[in-house]
């Protein structure tokens, strides 16, 4: 076993980097941490191109910690980053490499046949691409746990409603053309794109950086292709074998790829599989205090076989509709609760709620998914955290399927003005059940763009208070009557809307959020986005961000329009061109105006059906 470095032995594991010499000769720089003494132990494979030194322990527990809990955790720079060989080509490379990875740690001198995967953005897709799935089982992994990633470059990567992702994408490229700056030796190339993150100056001129140092990088292929056309935009496959293997799939209400893990959620539904979900009130990068327990749960049943007699051999795929969880009846829309003293209370049931660890409504929850009464947090097939409460809910979505109110479309409300919504925050309304009525003329003004402000697209992602944003009077607000009784909100927010503006192209940024009692706070929940070329269609159909929130009695629902959502999204220049940044010269001022009398706001169900559904 080829080591470049020794054996670094500290309390309770041990430490040494290998590589990994592929079929083209190519070798992969891997870190490992082992329990010490003599033995052989399931591995726990992460593969991911930031430096196997960081192993994601920006949201997972360090390496170590899982090694002393009985695993071989591998940790290795995919080809071409880190102290890998080879050129760096993003995902396309994964697939080959994946499977060859698998093989390589399953014969490790320390490794006892079985293998897990994990990881989140990056390393959540590199897990699930892999050319050898189908035809060889140790190729396989016997359990994966993905975060945070999708299968679509454009919908799941890289854009929303046909604009790019700005911020994040920008962002995310750079960090990646920094990394090839310092494998080159390239100082003056690594500070310059530093200087530029920490400025904010990578938002204009961040294009032009791609491509001084990083020309044939993934990011800049992104954000050159046009994400309104499907052509030349890669969706990556992943193998049935794989999909039908046990899994637990994280997401974040906050992060962008959510989408994607609803996606991967349902095409492993489909495949036969059984995944277990959980979705927190997270953001990319913030999971206030992770998901490790539940992690370390997950493969603890399907690797140490020792411990739990019903984990399958390596490599053996489940065959479809195979359990791989014990079948226990659970009640739908019942909470999680905490400590063993409680029982499962209704879903945002009064005293069975976790509350947040601050008072402030804009804090991210803390509380853990593994937190459950005496059963295993593994019996639980979905469990989704209040945005609201922090509450922890099993199986919310089969809930949903039984509330009614709403029919088989969901909850949905008509929106109504009579022409004064974007001067006056509380003109607009939100008719729950009831039909629109008015329109209403707004401009955007390319000099003061309407900011994007948390979400799950902002550097500055999360809720946040927008009470100023829907001050303004190029942002419409349409806002329903204060609740007589407490409101679920579990779903995808859909707008059906009749648009049309006095430009070739235009934006449509919208926001969903609660207002508080005395109308001083607006907490925001979803945000979602569209661009329109040309004569587009009537009604529009723009999608939000899924969500599950609970909004008390006298709170009130809002639903904000606006013309831009900078620099989360390219400001439009109204012209038709494909948009590149912020305001030029030839920006064009919009005016848009709306038709309310079809328009619709409506809460779809979060279903299990066809893969791309919602």
């Amino acid at each position: 076993m080829p080591v470049y470095q020794q054996d670094v032995y500290q309390q309770g594991f041990c430490q040494q980097d290998l590589w990994m010499t592929c079929g083209d000769g190519t070798r992969l720089a891997s870190r490992l941490w082992r329990p010490l003494g003599d033995g052989r132990w399931p591995v726990l494979l992460m593969r991911q191109p930031y430096g196997r030194a960081i192993a994601s322990t920006i949201t997972y527990a360090h390496p170590s910690w899982y090694a002393a809990q009985g695993f071989v955790v591998v940790v290795q720079d995919v080809r071409g980053q880190g102290d890998s060989e080879g050129h760096f080509g993003g995902f396309d490379q994964e697939a080959a490499d994946g499977a060859e990875a698998v093989r390589w740690a399953r014969r490790l001198p320390w490794a006892n046949g079985r293998l897990g995967s994990y990881g989140f953005s990056y390393q959540g897709l590199s897990q699930l691409l892999n050319a050898a799935a189908e035809s060889d089982p140790t190729a396989l992994p016997d359990c994966l746990a993905p975060a945070m990633a999708g299968a679509s470059e454009r919908d799941h990567w890289a854009s929303e409603g046909g604009a790019h992702w700005w911020a994040l994408g920008l962002a995310w490229g750079l960090q990646l053309a920094a990394l090839q700056c310092r494998r080159r030796g390239d100082e003056q190339g690594w500070s310059q794109i530093r200087r530029s993150l920490e400025s904010q100056a990578f938002l204009r001129e961040g294009m032009a950086l791609l491509a001084q140092h990083d020309p044939r990088g993934m990011a800049l292929g992104w954000l050159q292709r046009d994400p309104a056309q499907e052509l030349g935009w890669r969706r990556h496959p992943i193998s049935t074998a794989l999909l039908r293997q046990p899994m637990l799939l994280i997401g974040g209400w906050y992060d962008p790829h959510l989408r994607g893990v609803l996606e991967l959620w349902r095409r492993c539904l489909a495949a036969g599989g059984q995944p277990l979900l959980r979705i927190g009130a997270w953001t990319h990068l913030d999971w206030r205090g992770g998901i490790d327990e539940l992690q370390l749960a997950f493969f603890r049943r399907h690797l140490q076989a020792e411990r739990h007699p019903q984990a399958h051999e390596p490599g053996q795929a489940h065959e479809p509709g195979q359990a791989h969880e014990p079948a226990q009846a659970l009640r739908p829309g019942e909470a999680l609760a905490l400590g063993s003293d409680l029982g499962p209370g209704q879903a945002f049931g009064p005293g069975q709620s976790v509350q947040l660890a601050s008072d402030s409504p804009l804090e991210l929850a803390g509380v853990s998914p593994l937190a459950v009464a005496s059963d295993s947090p593994l019996a639980v097939a979905v469990a989704v955290q209040c945005q609201s409460s922090g509450s922890w809910l099993r199986e919310p979505f089969a809930e949903q399927s039984s509330a009614g109110g709403g029919g088989p479309e969901g909850q949905y409300w008509g929106l109504a003005s009579g022409g004064l919504a974007a001067v006056r925050a509380d003109e607009g309304q939100l008719l729950p059940g009831g039909l629109g009525h008015g329109r209403v003329e707004f401009v955007h003004d390319p000099w003061r763009p309407v900011p994007g402000r948390g979400g799950h697209l902002g550097l500055d992602a999360g809720p946040c208070d927008r009470a100023d944003l829907d001050g303004r009077c190029d942002v419409v607000c349409f806002t329903s009557p204060p609740l007589a009784e407490s409101l679920a909100l579990v779903g995808q927010p859909e707008l059906l809307l009749a648009v049309g503006a006095d430009q070739a192209s235009f934006d449509l940024a919208a926001a969903l959020a609660v207002v508080s009692g005395d109308g001083q706070r607006v907490r925001q929940l979803a945000t979602g986005f569209l661009r329109v070329y040309g004569q587009a269609g009537n009604p529009l159909l723009l999608k939000l961000q899924p969500l599950a929130a609970r909004l008390e009695a006298g709170e009130a629902l809002r639903l904000s329009l606006a013309g831009a959502a900078w620099p989360q999204i390219s400001v439009n220049p109204g012209d038709g061109s494909l948009p590149i940044g912020g305001c030029g010269s030839q920006h064009r001022v919009i005016t848009i105006c709306l038709e309310l009398a079809k328009a619709r706001l409506r809460l779809v169900p979060i279903s299990a059906g066809a893969p791309g559904a919602n």
